[in-house]
Order: structure tokens, then C-alpha cells, then sequence
């Protein structure tokens, strides 16, 4: 047995909902004892940086939760607000990104999982019909970890969607078939002018919970809930956060045209331009 395989069967075996409560209640924790070697030892072990935080300094932050989703300076990201163009939702580097085929999305090479059971609903033919969009993102320990919305846009509808809590790595999604269907998700719908868009918070081992923007979400670690909200965003405006990391799926209609430099493995930050709206 290698080290890959023991890592797999060592997720199933853990209590991962019982384990990442626990870490979570640590992570919240604003006892100065706790929060600062936490973060502290955080920092040392990725080399974070907080130059472009907005707040420069460990002890300035209240907890480990509070550090983890830090704000960042106004200029920090730069976004261009053209009219057609999509942005990238979130700091991390893109796992998979291409067409849907057939109702379905590439997670790792040879590996194909449902959109549908993505989205937690059976109807999920405005994506897939002629073949619509879909790019993962993964966003690493080391990444700035709030979310924003793509483009703009009405959100309209949330579904919280239970589910496991595996770790979101390439080793993990090239081992657990239909991970990111698997795991506990928070699914947002939105329009725009250029059609629907589909936003998932995916959850992950340890991840202690997503927060959104907006109030009264429904939690992702209770019961299936599906919501209808009306909140508008501009692209740009946060939509919420992982505390702790994970992946983010945007799912969205055929006339959009990727920038063709992006391929799994490319870094990216929250703002640049993923791709264009196509008349």
C-alpha cells in the first residue's frame, strides 16, 4: 500500500463530520492561547504572507477563523468590469476546466461525475444543453479564501445540499469517484445577461463551515434545503467564504469562450478574466 492509497482509505475510515466540528470549534476560538500559536504555526508552515492583507499583523487578528478569511486591501485584486467578460470567483489554481458533456463534468482525467447530482436537483439541462461551460477551482491552505461573484448578476435560488467531507485534492478526486457530488455543498443560481449561472461552495475535511454575504443562507451541514432569495451582486461583490479551504465549480451556458491559456494546474487569482460572454 502506498502513501495515496493510505491517505484514501484513512478518509473513510475517519469521522469526518465529528472531526471537522471539532477543529472548527478550535478555529473559532478568540482565547489568545488558542487563536495566535494557531496562526501563527499556519503562517510558518505556508509561507503566508500578509503584505496584501488589511490587517499586517498576527495579533491583529481575533481567531484562526478570523485570519483564515482575512480582507484584503481594495487594490489587492484588481477587476476589469467589461461587459462581457467572466472573472475568476476565487484565488487557487483550476483543476479541471472545459465542456459538459452529456450532463456530466470532467473532476480528474478518465473521471466523470453528474451535474445534476452537483446541483442537487434533477433539472440541470440549462447548463448541458450544446455542450455549457464548467471550471473548478481549487483553493489551496495558502490562498486568500473569501468568493466573488463572476459577473453580475440575481442570485435566486440556494440549495444546501448534505453530503461527505473529503478532502478536495488531486489525490482524492483522482481516487473517490463523483467526489464533488459526494461532499457537502452549498449550490447559488443566478442570472445574468447573458444567461444562468451556477456557483458551488464545495465543503471538504475540516472545512468547519461557508459563510455567504447574504443572511439565513441554509447550511449545507444540516438537512437538504432549497431557498429562494433575491440578492443582487456586481461582478466583483463578495458572495462568501470557506473557513477552511475547498473548491469552487462554476457551471454556466455554451456562449462562453475560456481564455485558452487556461488549463488544469494554471494559477489564478480573484478578478482576472477567465473568459468572454459571446453574443
Amino acid at each position: 500500500m502506498n502513501m495515496k492509497q493510505f491517505f484514501i482509505i484513512l478518509q473513510k475510515l475517519l469521522p469526518q463530520h465529528a472531526l471537522s466540528r471539532t477543529l472548527g470549534m478550535l478555529a473559532s476560538s478568540e482565547r489568545r492561547l488558542i487563536a495566535q500559536p494557531l496562526i501563527r504555526a499556519f503562517m510558518r508552515a505556508y509561507n503566508i504572507s500578509l503584505q496584501e492583507a488589511q490587517r499586517k499583523q498576527p495579533h491583529e487578528y481575533h481567531s484562526f477563523n478570523d485570519f483564515f478569511t482575512r480582507a484584503l486591501e481594495s487594490n489587492a485584486r484588481p477587476i476589469t468590469r467589461a461587459a462581457d467578460s467572466l472573472i475568476c470567483p476565487a484565488d487557487g489554481y483550476v483543476s479541471q476546466i472545459g465542456s459538459i458533456h452529456e450532463g456530466t463534468l470532467l473532476q480528474a482525467k478518465g473521471v466523470r461525475y453528474s451535474l445534476a447530482k452537483l446541483l442537487g436537483e434533477v433539472d440541470a439541462s440549462k447548463y448541458a444543453q450544446h455542450n455549457g461551460r464548467f471550471v473548478t477551482i481549487y483553493l489551496a491552505p495558502s490562498n486568500y479564501h473569501r468568493v466573488h461573484a463572476p459577473t453580475d448578476g440575481q442570485l435566486h435560488t440556494t440549495i444546501a445540499v448534505p453530503g461527505k467531507l473529503f478532502s478536495v485534492n488531486d489525490t482524492t478526486a483522482n481516487a473517490i469517484p463523483g467526489l464533488f457530488s459526494r461532499n457537502e455543498r452549498l449550490v447559488c443560481h443566478y442570472d445574468n445577461a447573458h444567461g444562468p449561472v451556477s456557483l458551488v461552495f464545495v465543503g471538504a475535511m475540516i472545512v468547519a463551515s461557508i459563510e455567504t454575504v447574504w443572511r439565513d443562507a441554509p447550511s449545507p451541514y444540516r438537512n437538504f434545503a432549497s431557498r429562494r432569495v433575491e440578492h443582487a451582486f456586481r461582478q466583483g461583490d463578495e458572495l462568501g467564504r470557506f473557513l477552511l479551504g475547498s473548491t469552487v465549480i462554476l457551471s454556466l451556458p455554451a456562449n462562453v469562450h475560456f481564455d485558452a491559456e487556461l488549463t488544469p494546474g494554471t494559477a489564478v487569482r480573484m478578478g482576472q478574466v477567465l473568459g468572454r460572454w459571446i453574443s
